[in-house]
């Protein structure tokens, strides 16, 4: 593991944080990964719907890695990063760290993702993006 996959991301605010209850796990004990999936593509869904001006859908994960086990009490922080606009998609890279054992705090990269979300219209047809509003 890296240094930095042992420390949150300097500068950069997380789009989602939240903690895995009892009912997130599977058998074995873990927090079961679809739930982990599930989240990251949230995540990643806020800054695709900010950029898009408007609903987008998810359509496809293009990389998907998970690299340590979440658990029960983890405070799991999701920082995601659009790489790539399209005519109709966004392309975001999502990181996912967990910060555990209070008492002694340690922080681990658990997952790593990139996704594409496409603007969709009211009508449920892909759209255009508009273009980036100037800062």
């Amino acid at each position: 593991m890296s240094d930095s996959d042992s420390r949150l991301p300097e500068g950069k605010i997380p789009v989602l944080r939240v903690m895995p209850m009892p009912a997130d796990l599977n058998p074995a004990g873990d927090v079961f990964g679809g739930w982990v999936m599930a989240q990251v593509d949230i995540a990643g869904a806020i800054p695709a719907k900010r950029r898009a001006r408007g609903r987008v859908a998810t359509i496809s994960v293009n990389a998907f890695l998970f690299k340590q086990p979440v658990s029960v009490g983890d405070l799991v922080s999701f920082y995601a990063t659009i790489v790539k606009v399209g005519r109709t998609s966004i392309t975001v890279d999502v990181e996912v760290f967990a910060e555990r054992n209070p008492e002694n705090p340690v922080v681990v990269k658990v997952t790593e993702a990139t996704l594409t979300y496409v603007a969709v219209a009211s009508s449920g047809v892909k759209r255009e993006i508009p273009p980036e509003e100037p800062a």
